[in-house]
């Protein structure tokens, strides 16, 4: 099974709204990086995107068609046909065109077709044409024919012919739109930490304007100053809240990417109290405010939902204040290792646990090859490591091994991203980090983690126990001396080349 079936897997166990629910919705997505928040907003963003109805291409033709006449879809067919470069024609190759034949078909007609070309084309031919020989001619001539018998647009008559050509280039404009349209009854935004009131609410923005100089200037090219003005602008929540007003009858939703990057409370301003359900615009208590900017009264619709992730991770953003906390409806996103896939060292193959069966009733084997690695496992087991040592908020999220599908894709994932994280996480200690890879008693060719002093980890543990003799906690106060070592470790070079020890599968299998 392939990740994207994975996902799905992923998304079926998730209680998503199925927009039949009256009132409004507030949720926050929380969980360590990794853990498939970002994944769930697109997913809700599907349930809020309204396939339109198409039209049919008959029915295009139809509306084209209608109320021309056969000399003008005669002269539409050499239109269409000369934006392929083709501009000579023979009597067949008009008939079987497709607005020829779909305009036989509104006439219900399907006999003497050709004898209708030809009519048309000898009636609109010149008077002193060469090669075609008629006596009812139209005043206007359209076409002429050469001497290999094909038929050819004149070229004055091509001005007269402007309004067809726009109707043509509507028509193909009309099909192309027609290709699986949607609407999008939410709006995606990523908060950051210089995102503010402004952009979400409404501000004042510089707006560019081409200036009176520029529309007089002879030659426009030319002409390419332009003028600077400030205006009150809506921001993405405010322009959102606007279309759901107007559309009672649909749901809306607004989501939000990392919520906690931002200072939400200076994001949200005086909006904090309308987004609470029960103040909605139509509701019980209702509430309105009279926004910062523009002083207009302004309420929050009852169908606008508010979907958020918010990284528990990074310490460095900025916490939700109780305020905003209890507006919001809080779903813990857990890592779930029981999406992840089985290696196979000499296959260079993967199965996953849903290929056994369902998620709740997977059973893995107990006694696992040497051929194999339990990516399933290999999360746990770090996690349950990390979680002893660094704290719960410290967890890797599936997503880290979730596209794994070999040995060198481990390799890479653990090299690039799962390592480097933790390094940071961990200060860069030597001894912290080789107690989460299961390295402590390790000879030096199958450590994961090295340290690039020469400090062995049997020598770092007996400093530790010098400096806490009496300690009964052996995992937290291994690393109270490894502070000499931060940032002295160093990837195993066998590691990154997968080569020696870890070109085989029971190292990694040391990590469950």
């Amino acid at each position: 099974m392939n990740p994207n079936d994975l996902l799905s897997l992923f998304m079926s166990g998730v209680s998503l709204n199925r927009l039949d629910h009256t009132q409004p919705i507030n949720i926050i997505y929380t969980g360590v990086a990794g853990t498939g928040k970002t994944y769930r907003l697109l997913q809700i963003a599907k349930q809020y995107t309204e396939q339109l109805p198409t039209t049919s291409t008959h029915e295009l033709l139809s509306q084209l068609l209608y109320e021309l006449s056969w000399r003008e879809v005669v002269c539409l067919v050499f239109l269409d046909l000369k934006t392929q470069q083709q501009d000579l024609l023979k009597v067949p190759e008009i008939v079987s065109h497709e607005f020829f034949v779909a305009k036989a078909a509104q006439n219900e007609r399907n006999k003497n077709l050709n004898n209708t070309a030809w009519s048309v084309l000898q009636t609109h031919s010149p008077a002193h044409s060469k090669t075609v020989s008629h006596k009812n001619r139209a005043a206007q001539p359209y076409f002429d024919k050469d001497d290999s018998g094909s038929w050819y647009l004149l070229r004055n008559s091509m001005a007269l012919l402007d309004d067809l050509a726009q109707q043509l280039a509507d028509f193909r404009q009309a099909q192309r739109d027609n290709q699986a349209l949607s609407t999008q009854r939410y709006s995606m935004v990523s908060f950051h930490q210089a995102y503010g009131y402004e952009e979400f609410v409404e501000g004042i923005r510089p707006i560019v304007v081409p200036s009176s100089s520029a529309h007089s200037a002879p030659n426009p090219s030319v002409a390419q100053s332009q003028q600077m003005h400030y205006d009150i602008q809506d921001g993405a929540f405010l322009r959102l809240c606007q279309r759901a007003a107007n559309d009672p009858d649909h749901r809306y939703a607004m989501l939000v990417d990392e919520i906690n990057r931002a200072n939400v409370s200076r994001v949200f301003g005086e909006l904090l109290s309308l987004i609470e359900p029960d103040k909605r615009a139509g509701q019980a208590q209702a509430m309105q405010v009279n926004l910062a900017y523009s002083g207009r009264a302004f309420s929050v619709p009852a169908n606008v939902d508010i979907y958020a992730t918010m990284n528990t991770q990074d310490h460095s953003l900025a916490p939700l204040d109780m305020a905003l906390r209890r507006r919001f409806r809080f779903v813990d996103c857990p890592p779930q290792p029981e999406l992840l896939a089985v290696i196979q060292i000499s296959e260079q193959t993967f199965t996953s646990s849903a290929a056994h069966g369902s998620l709740e009733n997977h059973h893995r084997d107990k006694n696992d090859s040497l051929e194999t690695i339990d990516l399933a496992k290999v999360l746990t087991g770090l996690n349950q490591r990390i979680t002893q040592t660094l704290g719960q908020d410290a967890q890797l999220g599936h997503a880290f091994l979730l596209s794994v599908q070999t040995l060198a894709q481990l390799r890479a994932a653990l090299v690039e991203q799962i390592i480097p994280q933790l390094a940071q996480a961990a200060g860069g200690q030597v001894a912290l980090l080789q107690y989460l890879f299961n390295d402590d008693a390790q000879p030096a060719s199958a450590q994961f983690i090295q340290d690039s002093q020469g400090v062995s980890p049997q020598q770092a543990g007996k400093a530790d126990r010098q400096l806490s003799p009496n300690s009964n906690h052996h995992v937290p106060n291994a690393f109270l001396g490894a502070a000499i070592n931060v940032g002295n470790y160093r990837i195993n070079p066998d590691l990154i080349a997968q080569t020696g020890e870890f070109a085989r599968a029971d190292v990694y299998q040391r990590l469950y």
